[in-house]
């Protein structure tokens, strides 16, 4: 049984030829930025992967269809909160399907239909990971880690992100990172960004400098090594909100949250629009700025992997 799934006809093509492709997620079209900054960041993402050389394949849920490469309407559908979209990680989307449901894909979902069409590289603006709890909060929240971190332990796809969202528990995810065995590399920074803040305190053991440096560790992880993980390449965002300011931000939202009941996947959109508004709009306006500047940096990736590639490829079909 195959599984209702969807290609533009541009995407299609482009990986049937090995050309460079770039997934982007629809959670934060769906659920993650409020209208009009939802539309605009996808619009400014996809622009942003094209000046790179690379084809924008956009994956959501369309009326129970897997989409990939979704149109401007499409986008546009998931963008009306009227429509009330769902948010799919990967565990949600064959109940969404069977249900012919719209929605958002998170950074697991994407990253498995990636993996599955053959995209190998992603961009995001952060990643979910290890929650974090309140002084007085029972041990057992600590549990509470995101799909995300699964996904990529299984998929090989290069998520490019800045970081785990501002959230969560950032030594935490750090340290379930290395014990899924996901490669985290630093793309011009030797430190975890987070997410709106290009400062965690936590150093990173990798770095790379360019796009080509990055496509040379994919190509060793993967085709080399025979590596089947994830990689997440980490991207300081080019418009930070100082780490002392966001954490203060963090920590009133998360009393705030707790106040009002809010639980499950409606925490993340909550705190995210709590902070938005605590430091004045700064922080949605660095979330356009590194969803942007991801999604180029993911563009550069991909065209170089796929050069990458085609050289290799070329070179192995040489008679000798």
């Amino acid at each position: 049984m195959n599984a209702p799934l969807r290609q533009s006809d541009e995407v299609r093509d482009a990986i049937a030829s090995g050309a460079p492709v770039v997934a982007l997620e629809t959670s934060v079209v769906a659920q993650g930025l409020p209208p009009p900054d939802n539309l605009e960041a996808a619009r400014r993402c996809a622009a942003a992967v094209r000046r790179a050389g690379a084809v924008p394949a956009a994956i959501g849920v369309i009326g129970g269809e897997i989409v990939v490469g979704a149109s401007d309407a499409e986008l546009a559908r998931l963008a009306d909160p009227a429509r009330r979209p769902a948010k799919a990680a990967a565990r949600d989307l064959a109940p969404l399907l069977a249900a012919g449901r719209d929605a958002g894909t998170t950074v697991s979902a994407t990253a498995a239909i990636a993996a599955r069409v053959g995209i190998p590289v992603f961009a995001t603006g952060g990643i979910g990971g290890v929650h974090r709890l309140l002084r007085d909060e029972e041990p057992a929240g600590a549990a509470d880690v995101s799909a995300d971190l699964h996904e990529l332990a299984r998929a090989p796809v290069c998520v490019v992100s800045a970081g785990p969202k501002a959230i969560l528990d950032l030594a935490a995810t750090a340290e379930a990172l290395e014990t899924l065995g996901i490669a985290t590399i630093g793309y011009r920074t030797s430190e975890l960004p987070a997410f709106y803040a290009d400062a965690s305190g936590i150093p990173l053991e990798h770095r790379v400098d360019d796009a080509a440096g990055a496509a040379r560790i994919l190509q060793l992880h993967w085709d080399a090594l025979g590596r089947r993980e994830g990689v997440l390449l980490l991207v300081a965002p080019p418009a930070p909100v100082a780490q002392e300011v966001v954490e203060a931000a963090v920590l009133a939202a998360l009393a705030e949250a707790r106040e009002r009941g809010v639980r499950g996947k409606a925490v993340t959109p909550f705190l995210l629009g709590a902070v938005s508004r605590a430091t004045h709009g700064r922080a949605r306006a660095a979330n356009l700025a590194l969803l942007e500047r991801n999604a180029a940096v993911a563009g550069e990736v991909a065209v170089a992997l796929s050069a990458a590639r085609r050289a290799a490829g070329a070179l192995q079909s040489r008679p000798v």
